[in-house]
């Protein structure tokens, strides 16, 4: 008797009769090309991978160096891979909003994510996001670094950090800091220091850190935590006083501006980072190839021209690397969060 047998546990096995394996074969043969054809065809879509355009969205309104950054690499890949690259921006909800629009897309290999920061520091802040920001969202390369600045109103009468440490040790919460909002990366790049130092200041939110900048600048605020090239401009003309800046050494821009581990505070690690992101399930062979053409890129004269006039370094690592260092990230600032006693929030 050939092919498969179906036994019923009523009747004695005299009575086993013959399955209809007419129907069971067509459909084993029909899954099996099914899932043949889903193999190859993903293959032929890295195989040929681009070919359509390209779409890399940026979490935050125009204007930010992560914008920048964005339209400049954008510029460079699109010549590289033959195809269109455009960038969109969908700014709001901490930057949650347009992070989620990429973790909900397509792995395909066409829309991407650049973004900083803030990505890890969501993870940490908020406790429950529209998306699970390690099921949905894979690392592909960093693509820049800036140190941390740390600015003072022109009018302080502090005129360095360990002046200020020492006047707010006195006075806690006298001295005011503004930040680009509540868990903002500003925002929580104070509270490290803070909490490192048993620290104290009156936090100003405000709705991005232009605007905290700007009332530093005015003397309406008296410090500030910022990326190198939010601030460079305003410490060149003397709007803003420069006290210490992250790194390991003095920023090339602000050759002025002492480390704060010359400041007698090398505790203090902060350092920006602006990289690319995907959705989950981008095959690896295309994750692996636009980190490549990254790296090209950034090598550009153009590229290196844009960031280092915005105060920041080009810089790539692996997508192993990338998900390190947003893993590392986001428990460092889960315990910053915990110590400035910052409640978790819901992203709306």
């Amino acid at each position: 008797m050939g092919g498969l047998s179906f036994i019923d546990p009523q009747q004695p096995f005299a009575s086993i009769t013959p399955l209809k394996t007419n129907m069971t074969l067509k459909q084993l043969l029909w899954c099996s090309t099914f899932l043949g054809f889903i193999s190859i065809n993903a293959a032929a879509q890295s195989n040929t991978w681009p070919n359509k355009v390209i779409k890399i969205i940026v979490p935050f309104v125009p204007g930010s160096f992560t914008d920048t950054a964005a339209r400049v690499l954008s510029v460079e890949l699109a010549k590289q891979l033959g195809q269109t690259v455009i960038v969109d921006n969908k700014g709001g909800a901490g930057s949650t909003l347009g992070t989620d629009l990429v973790a909900k897309s397509a792995p395909d290999g066409y829309t991407f994510l650049l973004t900083d920061n803030s990505f890890a520091v969501s993870t940490a802040l908020y406790e429950k996001l529209p998306y699970n920001p390690v099921k949905d969202v894979a690392q592909v390369t960093i693509v820049a670094e800036s140190p941390a600045v740390l600015v003072a109103r022109p009018g302080l009468n502090s005129k360095s950090l360990k002046e200020i440490v020492q006047y707010t040790q006195k006075n806690q919460t006298a001295l005011t800091f503004g930040s680009g909002g509540i868990g903002s990366s500003a925002h929580l790049a104070m509270e490290a220091f803070l909490t490192q130092n048993n620290l104290q200041l009156t936090h100003i939110p405000f709705k991005g850190i232009a605007g905290a900048i700007t009332d530093v600048a005015a003397d309406r605020v008296d410090l500030a935590i910022g990326s190198v090239g939010s601030a460079q401009a305003h410490i060149k003309d003397g709007r803003l006083q420069g006290i210490a800046v992250s790194g390991a050494q003095r920023h090339p821009l602000l050759p002025q501006v002492p480390t704060f581990a010359e400041s007698g505070f090398g505790n203090y690690k902060m350092m920006y980072w602006f990289g690319l992101m995907a959705p989950n399930g981008v095959p690896k062979d295309i994750i692996d190839r636009l980190q490549k053409e990254v790296v090209h890129a950034l090598t550009q004269t153009k590229v290196q021209e844009v960031f280092a006039s915005a105060g920041v370094k080009p810089a790539t690592n692996t997508p192993a690397e990338y998900t390190n260092l947003v893993h590392d990230e986001s428990a460092m600032w889960a315990e910053v969060i915990k110590k400035a006693g910052l409640k978790s929030m819901s992203a709306q």
